[in-house]
């Protein structure tokens, strides 16, 4: 060996490099891989913190469906009936009206159903008795007379929560990008106090209104905040499960919020909807803690480069980060980077699949309207129906919770979406075109077959498209993208409260558009890829590593793609060959 030679070169490279061209491997972007593990994986202090992501979902679920008490349409009674109109006549008892509509019923002495140009005379009334039935006995809708002419601000109060959701999910997701999840979590706390106490004492509905819409942009920065953080929090072990726990919580609001409601009836000194708004306002007091006991999220921190606070972060965990902090101490002098959701656009892949999860999700709460209005029976009276349609529905949530979980399971995430979007697709289109075929009496009970299928499939879809998103959306715009897909769910939602505004006018249109949609994104589905399993996407580039994937199994696929071992050899001999290359013709 020649003197001064380096040692490292006695030896043949290994694959092209030496030893010394090895670089040491980076830790610090590979979270699910090495960070989390190292800090004790899906530990005590994790499973801590996802408990108190949980506590939230609860009260959420009675701030969602608050509007089904606060804004119920009563059963009236005309007291006080215009005395120089002389087309109708009032005897005793009373006429009774159904404010359930725009066009109210009326029965009484001789007294028919009027429609269109007859509403002016069913509502041909000084004085109304309104009365509910739905656990309160007073709401927005009893407080400030809004039937007959005043019956239209009823759906305007309905669009201010929803929509204010809406803006909130757009703009909160952005937020919590840019400046981080816990803050967007704490402000929207300490804004859904002040709003949402603020709306139990509005003095009109015009006020009622204009604070539910802040309210739901609160509520939407608090729920959307709240899943990122528990989606972050977990391994991918753990990330579908624990959100389904928070699923069930939101159901179980929904199933509880009729005996909170009627905890609140006859309440002495105060409306009754007072005391509901302030009663399922007051638990998120309880999130105020939550400014010192809730940290951000390590992921977002280490996705923006936000070092010097991870290592913080890390040393208070009092675990052994020895390996991180090399690296760390390398990149403490590299200032934070923040990503909006517009880069998104500058992808190839991630674009396209965020696209086809919003008219996923946009699909799935629209057409989950059409069922439940299919399922209503016209003859029933207003208070069953409501009651029934909302038990009904929770009944319905409840069992799509428990199938997904073995669902998904069993075909991951992309193949139960599929598959619940064609249980939709077949659903939907069986109800618009078989049933005309049928009777009466048949047409009504596969009619409600058919309504309670397309309802459970249709909230599966809604809730998978959701999670699938947060999985496949990189860290830096997690946020964004996820805004993006819940606010689609907005409006989707936004369909009911437009058809009663409507009257339900254009409803069979209504089902046909979104029939079709279900139908798009059939096809669409098959582009998505499959996320069960994988680490988290946390820049961009690692978003656009999640490809298409086949549905068939490697092993199927390698051998459909196999060369076949059969002889070909002869086909040039064929008359058909000779044929075509003008070496024989046929005669």
């Amino acid at each position: 060996m020649a003197a001064g030679r380096p040692e490292a070169q006695d030896h043949p490279p290994e694959n092209g490099f030496t030893p010394l061209e090895h670089p040491a491997p980076r830790l610090l972007p590979h979270i699910d891989g090495s960070v989390l593990p190292s800090l004790g994986g899906f530990g005590k202090h994790q499973k801590q913190l996802v408990v108190l992501t949980w506590i939230p979902a609860l009260f959420i679920g009675f701030s969602q469906f608050s509007d089904y008490f606060l804004l119920a349409q009563p059963n009236g009674t005309c007291v006080q009936p215009l005395a120089n109109d002389s087309n109708w006549t009032v005897t005793s008892p009373p006429v009774t009206a159904t404010s359930g509509a725009p066009a109210l019923q009326l029965k009484g002495n001789g007294t028919g159903e009027g429609h269109g140009d007859d509403s002016a005379l069913l509502c041909a009334c000084k004085e109304w008795r309104l009365e509910l039935q739905t656990g309160l006995s007073q709401n927005v809708v009893t407080k400030w007379n809004l039937v007959c002419d005043s019956a239209w601000k009823v759906h305007i109060a309905k669009f201010s929560l929803l929509v204010g959701s809406i803006f909130g999910y757009l703009v909160m997701g952005v937020m919590a990008d840019w400046f981080g999840r816990h803050p967007v979590l704490i402000l929207s706390v300490l804004f859904m106090l002040v709003f949402g106490l603020s709306v139990a004492f509005s003095v009109n509905v015009t006020m009622f209104s204009t604070l539910r819409f802040f309210e739901g942009f609160c509520l939407a920065g608090l729920a959307l905040s709240l899943y990122v953080l528990r989606i972050e929090l977990c391994l991918p072990g753990w990330r579908f499960s624990m959100t389904m726990v928070a699923s069930f919580l939101m159901v179980g609001g929904q199933l509880l919020m009729p005996g909170v409601a009627a905890l609140c009836r006859n309440w002495p000194n105060r409306d009754d909807w007072q005391v509901l708004q302030i009663v399922i306002i007051s638990p998120f007091v309880l999130m105020l803690p939550y400014v010192w006991i809730f940290p951000e999220s390590l992921r977002w921190l280490l996705a923006t480069q936000h070092y010097r606070r991870s290592k913080a972060m890390m040393l208070r965990l009092k675990v052994c980060v020895s390996c991180f902090l090399p690296e760390l101490e390398q990149e403490l002098h590299k200032k934070p980077q923040r990503t909006c959701i517009v880069k998104m656009m500058s992808t190839r892949n991630l674009w396209k699949n965020i696209v086809v999860l919003c008219v996923n999700s946009l699909t799935g709460y629209g057409i989950h309207h059409c069922f439940a209005r299919s399922m209503m029976d016209p003859e029933a009276q207003p208070t069953a129906l409501c009651h029934a349609d909302y038990y009904t529905m929770a009944g319905i949530a409840v069992a799509t919770c428990l199938a997904l979980c073995p669902a998904v399971g069993l075909m991951g995430r992309r193949g139960g979406l599929l598959t619940f979007m064609i249980i939709t697709a077949l659903a939907s289109l069986l109800q618009l075109g078989l049933l005309n075929f049928l009777r009466d009496t048949l047409n009504r009970k596969f009619s409600v077959a058919f309504s309670i299928i397309g309802m459970f499939s249709s909230h599966a879809v809604s809730i998978l498209s959701i999670f699938f998103c947060a999985e496949i959306t990189p860290t830096v715009i997690r946020g964004g993208g996820l805004g993006l897909v819940l606010a689609s769910a907005g409006f989707g939602m936004l369909t009911a409260p437009i058809m009663e505004l409507h009257n339900q006018k254009g409803y069979f249109l209504h089902h046909v558009i979104f029939a079709c949609c279900t139908l798009l994104c059939i096809i669409c589905l098959l582009l998505l890829p499959e996320p069960r399993g994988q680490p988290l996407p946390e820049s961009l580039a690692d978003g656009e590593t999640f490809t298409r994937q086949t549905l068939l199994h490697p092993g199927e696929q390698h051998l459909l793609l196999a060369k076949s071992d059969r002889d070909y050899s002869r086909v040039h001999d064929t008359p058909l060959h000779l044929s075509a290359t003008g070496g024989a013709t046929i005669k």
